[in-house]
């Protein structure tokens, strides 16, 4: 398992500092049903916003 998670979505919740996601855990989805082949085909279902 991962020891650090990176993220630099900046109005997350989860957002530390030196980039790193502070949430307990995870959760990364896929877009299409099928065989997803790149990142632009994911989604972090994780990400809660700061305001």
């Amino acid at each position: 398992m991962a020891k650090d998670v990176l993220c630099e979505v900046n109005n997350c919740t989860y957002w530390g500092e030196g980039n790193r996601c502070n949430a307990e855990k995870i959760y990364v989805v896929s877009h299409n049903q099928l065989k997803t082949q790149s990142v632009e085909e994911t989604d972090c279902k994780t990400f809660e916003s700061k305001s």
